[in-house]
């Protein structure tokens, strides 16, 4: 036992030691959410200090799509994005003019063809949000069904005690 709180102690030194020199343990990852899709196509979006990271995906989850070129349009201008080493792209964005709920389309060449996908780019709230369609609270779908069956068998309980005591 004194071996793990030595280790734990050395572990809490280190990312207190680390938190003052104003660095983080590991790089933090940008909220994707979807942005856009076609039958074939998804693109997740993330905004970011100076421009717009992009994924794009299969809409049907298979193998990832062969992309060729991404451009981004704004307000009429036209800007290409340039592939990074993850396999997302990012795209530059005009600086001074605010971007959230603005409609941009997005171009994407993939497997011999051009698509061109339209979305609103999401205000620095949405990336808080929940992603899943329909979850309008802070709660993931999974949990609401799960609140809901719970819901449901009370209700069959209670009437089931009320309908036992009434017969005897």
């Amino acid at each position: 036992m004194p071996l793990a709180r030595l280790c734990l102690a050395i572990a809490l030194a280190t990312c207190t030691l680390g938190a003052a020199r104003g660095e983080s343990p590991e790089p933090v990852a940008p909220a994707f959410v979807p942005f856009a899709h076609s039958a074939l196509l998804a693109v997740d979006a993330a905004a970011v200090a100076g421009g717009l990271l992009l994924r794009v995906r299969r809409a049907g989850g298979e193998s990832p799509p062969v992309v060729q070129d991404v451009a981004v349009t704004i307000d009429g201008v036209t800007t290409a994005a340039t592939l990074r080493p993850d396999g997302g792209w990012f795209c530059a964005l005009p600086s001074g003019s605010p971007q959230a709920g603005k409609t941009i389309a997005v171009t994407v060449g993939h497997d011999g063809i051009r698509e061109v996908l339209d979305g609103r780019l999401p205000g620095p709230a949405a990336a808080s949000r929940p992603s899943s369609p329909g979850a309008t609270s802070g709660m993931s779908s999974s949990r609401k069904q799960l609140l809901w069956w719970v819901l449901n068998i009370a209700v069959v309980l209670i009437a089931a005690i009320a309908i036992s005591r009434r017969t005897s």
